[in-house]
C-alpha cells in the first residue's frame, strides 16, 4: 500500500525534511491586526518574534479550511497514494483535527485522521514516523503502530518567559497563570495529551533552564531531540551547549533546533525555551 503523510504547520518540521520525506504540511493561519497570513508567509518568524512585545493587539490563530485539507488530499491520490495519514495538532487545543476529519469524509475510509495530542515536534516526530514507515513500505496497520509507539515515547515541555499570551488564551490551568502573574515567575510546563500541566517554576531563566535540563535527563538516553524556542535563539543554543556538555553520549546525533512558527509562539509569548524528545526506552 502506498500511502501519504499529511500534518498542518503547526507540526514544526523544519522545510529540509519535508521536502526530504515528501510530508504536504498545510499552513494554518495566523491574524494579525485583522490581517491573516498564511503560516509562514507574508512575516517569518523572526519579525513577528521581534514585533511580539510591542503589539497593541494581541495576535490570534485559526485552523485551515476543509478545502484545504480536501485539495491535498486529492492531490497525494492523484499521486497514486491509496491511503493518507493525516497527523495533526492536539485536538484538545485546537479544531483542526475535527476540519480535518470533516474533509477525510468525502474519501471514504481512504483517509486515516491521527490526533497528535501534542504540538510543534511533538507532533512532527510521529509525523516524521509516518513518513518514514511509508518509505519502508509499511500497510497502514503497521505505520498506525510505529507513529502509536512514538507518541508512547514524546514529551513536550516548555520554560515560558511570560504567562501574559497562555492567560489570553484559556488554554491552561487558573492556577499556572496566577502563579506567573503574582510571584513574577517563570513556569515551566509540559503538554501531556493536549493538556498544559505543571512542572516547576523558576525565578530566573538559569533556574528555568536548569529546570528544563532535568526534564530531558529524566527521559534519557533519548533517540530523538528538538530545541524549541519563541525568538530565542542565543538562549536556545547556550542551553544546548550546555546540554551537550552535560550528556553528550546519551543524546542523539542529529538534534533539531527550531525557532517555533508563529501560530504557537502566538499564544506561548516570546523569549521562550522549549523541549520535545523521544526517549529510547
Amino acid at each position: 500500500m502506498k500511502l501519504g503523510v499529511v500534518t498542518d504547520s503547526v507540526s514544526d518540521l523544519p522545510a529540509d525534511l519535508i521536502q526530504q520525506h515528501g510530508i504536504e504540511v498545510i499552513p494554518t493561519i495566523l491574524i494579525i491586526e485583522g490581517r491573516q497570513y498564511a503560516d509562514g508567509e507574508g512575516i517569518s518568524r523572526d519579525d513577528f518574534y521581534a514585533r511580539l512585545p510591542g503589539m497593541k493587539i494581541f495576535p490570534t490563530t485559526a485552523a485551515p479550511s476543509i478545502g484545504d485539507f480536501s485539495a491535498r488530499y486529492q492531490k497525494l491520490f492523484d499521486a497514486g497514494c491509496e491511503h493518507v495519514l493525516s497527523i495533526h495538532a492536539a485536538a484538545k487545543l485546537t479544531a483542526i483535527c475535527d476540519i480535518a476529519q470533516q474533509a477525510a469524509q468525502d474519501f471514504g475510509e481512504r483517509v486515516s485522521v491521527v490526533d497528535s495530542g501534542l504540538v510543534s515536534l511533538g507532533q512532527g516526530f510521529q509525523v516524521l514516523a509516518a513518513a518514514e514507515a511509508a518509505e519502508a513500505g509499511e500497510n497502514l496497520e503497521a505505520a498506525l503502530r510505529v507513529v502509536g509507539d512514538v507518541r508512547r515515547r514524546v514529551r513536550v515541555a516548555a520554560a515560558l518567559d511570560t504567562m501574559d499570551f497562555l492567560r489570553r488564551s484559556g488554554r491552561v490551568p487558573g492556577v499556572i497563570t496566577r502563579l506567573g502573574g503574582v510571584l513574577s515567575i517563570k513556569p515551566i510546563v509540559e503538554l501531556i495529551d493536549g493538556q498544559i500541566k505543571p512542572l516547576a517554576a523558576a525565578r530566573t531563566t538559569s533556574q528555568a533552564n536548569q529546570r528544563v535540563t532535568a526534564y530531558l535527563e529524566s527521559g534519557m538516553p533519548l533517540e530523538r531531540l528538538a530545541i524549541l524556542h519563541t525568538g530565542a535563539q542565543d538562549r536556545a543554543r547556550k542551553f544546548l551547549d550546555e546540554l551537550m556538555e552535560r550528556s553528550r553520549r546519551e543524546l542523539p546525533r542529529d538534534i533539531l533546533m527550531v525557532n517555533v512558527t508563529t501560530v504557537i509562539g502566538a499564544h506561548v509569548g516570546p523569549n521562550g525555551l522549549g523541549v520535545a524528545a523521544v526517549s529510547a526506552k
